[in-house]
């Protein structure tokens, strides 16, 4: 399973494509093929303030309910309104049209993320 290189990834199997001082956010293909077909999404608000490894969204699939943990520490600045009509974007997309939302962070965030590489021997076997 290949994860894109150009994005940062955390161990709770969350991806930020960071530009400038915001992120958009997902979760990878590794944590939607365990969670099976996404039914349901509880995105953040628009202007939450987030910390980084906070539970700020929810996905729900036809086998459980999971949270979505900011990798960053910010303010969400939009979210995928797209995924209340079409949460199974996630399933089909993951790393372009089933992202969940955009943060907005200074310096560094707080993040605690790793590369695709350490994130692809974290999710080996």
């Amino acid at each position: 399973m290949s994860n894109p290189t150009d994005r940062r990834y955390t161990k709770d199997h969350e991806w930020a494509l960071v530009s400038g001082q915001s992120a958009k956010v997902g979760i990878t293909m590794f944590a939607q093929d365990a969670l099976g077909d996404i039914v349901y999404v509880k995105l953040p608000e628009v202007g939450q303030e987030v910390t980084a490894g906070e539970s700020v969204a929810e996905v729900e699939s036809t086998k459980s309910v999971s949270d979505i943990y900011s990798p960053l520490t910010g303010k969400i600045t939009a979210v995928n309104s797209g995924l209340d009509q079409s949460p199974e974007l996630i399933n089909s997309a993951p790393y372009e049209d089933g992202w969940i939302f955009e943060i907005q962070f200074e310096g560094d965030g707080g993040a605690e993320t790793i590369s695709a590489e350490e994130y692809e021997e974290l999710t080996k076997g």
